[in-house]
Parts: C-alpha cells; sequence; structure tokens
C-alpha cells in the first residue's frame, strides 16, 4: 500500500467522524446553520430590504423572504455584476458560476468563498466516506480522470467567471494534481467531440483508477476508447479502474450499459452538485439514496410538488419532511441564495439519517391529459424492462402526441438502441408505467390515451440535437421527458438521419 493510499485511510477515519456530528445532529446542525446565515443577510441590501435581522426566526423567515428563481433575483446579481458589495452577502462573490437559463437566458449564480469551501468539502467527504466504507483506497495512488467543462475564466470586476466544474478545477487540492487527468491544456478544450478523442489519446497506457464525469459523457469516452484500443472492455485498457463517480442524471438506465462496456464490478459513487451548492452524496455502498449534506452551509426548505405554483405553498423544515413524497427543494445558501427554488424535486428514503432521491425537474414531466408523468417514473420503467429484457440502451426520451393522425394521442419514446425493439418489450414498458403511475393507468383504461409507441433513432442522434443547442458534454443533461415535443421534432426531423 502507498503513502498516499496509507494517509487516504487515515484521513477517512477522521472525516468519517466529522460527519457522523452533523449527519446524527441534523435538526440542531440546521438552526445553527439557520442563524449563521441571517446573522450575514442582515447585513447585506438584500436582508434590510426584506426585513432580515440576526434574530429572525424560521417562520418569519418564510413570510419575509418569498420563493425565487433566477429570474426574481436577476436584478440583484446584476448589481453585483457591476461592482456593488454586499448585495446579497457581505463583501462580494468570488465567482460566478455559469449555466443555462430559461427566459433569462445565460444565469449567473454566485459562490462565495464561504460557498466554494463547502463545494470541495463535500466532494472531499464524498471520497473519504467511501474509502472508510470499503477500505479501497488504492485508487488515490493511480490516475483520476474528470470528464467536465472548460477551466477556462473571465474577470468581471474582480469576479471570476465560469461553468461549476472548470472553477472546481481551479481549486483540486495539490496532492491530487499529479494524479489527474486530462492535461489542462486539453481541458481547456471547447469543441468536446475533439476534447474527448485528445481525452482518449492521454488516457491510454496510463494507470486509471478514478473515472468521474456525467454518464452519458461517460459512456461516449468508454466507446471512443474501445474503438481507438481495439479492447473489448474498459477494464482491459485500466486493470486498476476501480471507482466511478458520478452525478446529474439518474444511473440506473445506464448501468447496463456501463456495466458491460466495463467489462467488471466496479463501485458507483453517485453526488449531488449544483451550481447553488453541494446537496447530497452518497455515504454508503449499501443505504438507498444519498445523504443530505448539512455542512455545506444551506439552509433547507421543501415544498411539496402539488403546491409549487400555490399562491401560498407550505414551506416545510428538514424536521417536517416525510419519507416517500415529492418536494420540489428551496435553498438558502452562504453564497447569497435565499428562498431559491433550483428547479429539482426530490424524495426522501429516510429520516435517521436523512437520506434522499433527485426524482426529476420541476419543468420536466408530461401533464398533457392530466397523468402527472416524472422523470423518475420513465427511469425506473426503462430500467426495469431492460432488465427483464436483457437490453441495453444508450439514451432515451418521452413526449406527448396530442394530435396523431389516426387513432388515440399516446406517449411517443424515443429510443437510441441498435437492435431491434419487439412489440412485448412496448407492452412491458406501458404496463411498467400504468404500475408506476395511477393516473396513467386510468388515461389507458379510460380510452382516453393508447398505449406508448416507441420510436427508434439512430446512434448519436442524442448527441446532435445536444450540438444543435450548444450543449454537448461537459456537465449539461439531456431532458427525459418533457411536455412538449420541441425534442421530439428534432428527433423526427432529417438532422439526425
Amino acid at each position: 500500500m502507498g503513502i498516499k493510499s496509507t494517509a487516504a485511510r487515515w484521513f477517512a477515519k477522521t472525516e468519517k467522524r466529522k460527519i457522523e456530528r452533523w449527519a446524527n445532529n441534523p435538526i440542531q446542525s440546521q438552526a445553527a446553520t439557520f442563524r449563521y446565515l441571517c446573522k450575514n443577510v442582515s447585513q447585506t441590501d438584500f436582508g434590510k430590504a426584506h426585513g432580515v435581522n440576526k434574530d429572525t426566526t424560521p417562520t418569519e423567515w418564510s413570510s419575509l423572504v418569498p420563493l425565487v428563481d433566477y429570474e426574481d433575483i436577476a436584478h440583484w446579481v446584476e448589481d453585483i455584476r457591476k461592482g456593488k458589495q454586499n448585495v446579497l452577502w457581505p463583501g462580494k462573490p468570488l465567482y460566478f458560476c455559469k449555466t443555462s437559463g430559461t427566459t433569462s437566458g445565460t444565469k449567473y449564480i454566485p459562490m462565495t468563498s464561504e460557498g466554494l469551501k463547502a463545494q470541495t468539502r463535500a466532494a472531499r467527504s464524498a471520497l473519504l466516506s467511501y474509502i472508510d466504507e470499503t477500505g479501497n483506497s488504492e485508487f488515490t495512488s493511480g490516475k483520476m480522470i474528470f470528464l467536465q467543462g472548460s477551466p477556462t475564466l473571465v474577470k468581471e470586476n474582480g469576479i471570476g467567471i465560469g461553468r461549476l466544474s472548470g472553477i472546481v478545477a481551479h481549486h483540486v487540492p495539490s496532492y491530487l494534481l499529479k494524479n489527474r487527468l486530462p492535461s489542462w491544456d486539453t481541458n481547456c478544450m471547447e469543441d468536446w467531440e475533439a476534447k474527448v478523442d485528445a481525452i482518449v489519446d492521454e488516457t491510454i497506457g496510463k494507470d486509471l483508477r478514478l473515472i468521474s464525469g456525467i454518464p452519458p459523457w461517460v459512456q461516449m469516452y468508454f466507446e471512443r476508447l474501445l474503438a481507438k484500443t481495439g479492447k473489448e472492455t474498459v477494464s482491459e485498457v485500466f486493470p486498476n479502474f476501480s471507482l466511478f463517480a458520478h452525478g446529474g442524471v439518474n444511473y440506473e438506465p445506464y448501468r447496463p450499459t456501463m456495466d458491460n462496456l466495463i467489462g467488471k464490478k466496479v463501485d458507483s459513487l453517485e453526488t449531488y452538485p449544483a451550481s447553488e451548492g453541494f446537496i447530497a452524496f452518497q455515504d454508503s455502498q449499501h443505504s438507498d439514496g444519498m445523504l443530505l449534506n448539512l455542512d455545506g452551509g444551506i439552509y433547507y426548505e421543501f415544498v411539496p410538488v402539488d403546491q409549487i405554483h400555490s399562491e401560498s405553498p407550505d414551506r416545510l423544515s428538514l424536521s417536517e419532511v416525510q419519507v416517500g413524497v415529492n418536494y420540489a427543494i428551496v435553498l438558502n445558501t452562504s453564497s447569497g441564495l435565499f428562498g431559491y427554488v433550483i428547479g429539482d424535486t426530490v424524495k426522501f428514503t429516510e429520516t435517521e439519517p436523512y437520506r434522499l432521491v433527485v426524482t426529476g425537474r420541476i419543468k420536466h414531466f408530461i401533464s398533457a391529459f392530466g397523468e402527472h408523468v416524472i422523470g423518475e417514473e420513465v427511469d425506473k420503467a426503462m430500467a426495469g424492462v431492460c432488465k427483464e429484457f436483457g437490453i441495453e440502451i444508450s439514451e432515451f426520451h418521452v413526449a406527448p402526441e396530442v394530435n396523431p393522425k389516426d387513432g388515440l394521442p399516446y406517449h411517443e419514446w424515443f429510443i437510441e438502441f441498435d437492435g431491434e425493439i419487439g412489440a412485448g418489450f412496448t407492452k412491458a414498458l406501458d404496463a411498467k408505467m400504468c404500475e408506476l403511475n395511477t393516473y396513467y393507468a386510468d388515461l389507458i383504461e379510460g380510452s382516453v390515451l393508447r398505449e406508448i409507441v416507441i420510436t427508434q433513432v439512430p446512434r448519436n442522434s442524442f448527441n446532435a440535437y445536444m450540438a444543435s443547442i450548444g450543449k454537448l458534454g461537459g456537465q449539461n443533461k439531456l431532458p427525459r421527458l418533457s411536455n412538449d415535443r420541441k425534442i421530439a421534432d428534432f428527433l423526427t426531423s432529417a438532422k439526425v438521419h
């Protein structure tokens, strides 16, 4: 065992004790975070405008601070970009995380020094928790690859602007820099297709042991790696590869394909980082869900999904949530976001400690007929039926067809798959959806909808769509379902054939 590996195990035990202190005292941890936030926000323009002081209570907070999205805080952000200080947080942020917006276009999410420390601390906690539980620290002695966006930053009034993954790349601990791949120059490449090819060239022949990234882009890397080397599996190229760290999308629909590409059992480690804060990470290989990060300077609120668009929704504290209920997650952070609805929906799997799974996006659903289908349901249905039929799919997307040329309306599932999908698979997938969603089942039984329709699309169709909107690679994710046919129309056009 090398020096790094031995040291990692020692640090893992120390880190585990730290995690247990806040994980085993969740309500006290949240109370301390809330007091800390109130003390700081009371000194800002935002706090003064909303009547927040250091003695504000959580109940008062929910009446003083409204639920917001980016469009609601954009004018505060613009003040900061113009050089004003003490706007959302004392002083000014170190960075703006640049993300894609909706009606606002590009979003600039502030990240303070406190927020940055919380991001890096959570990433470290995730890895050290894994080491402490499994005893596998050997990956720290080999090479590690992080498939991410470009670390290139621009400066505006002393504030760095870039993608979250690019910002974090500037703060990799010195003891990991020699292990890290790809090279800085390759990481700065903006063309994702060329970047993946360059990463393949740089990593062949290296002792790669940990790979981190969003599953579809890691899958692309694996496929090009095997094409370049002529090997059957990734484990033939990297025999010491032992840990895959991932986040951003549900891994289960990708797992069969990834397992076959890798060629051996490799542990996976799920994380839930966002530009707004590092929300959760997998702390055990044997638990369902990720541990809610209560050491990240975030005070959490949870709104039942069916209330998120009402005028006066319930804003629940951590002590009020229930297992198995879908909530819209609301963040109040040490980077200056308050009452901020990030758009994700989550469901707690347990409360001792608090662990959760991401179930979808508020804006990613299908309810053209009142069926309320969410991301968690289509992911579960696809993963279950693929396992039953021994099928590996590359990617999929679901959209409603409200006005078909003939027959009843239906849900159309676009699937990227090399073989043939038979009628049995279609019927099983439809039956699984009926099992998971009673509203959908009622519509099928009542002949409002007919059985799903599967449309197979050529390989790289989804990559072509992502490229068409400038979101190929990096931390970008394809929406699994939509209440309109924007993606569906692209996939059925001649552009992908």
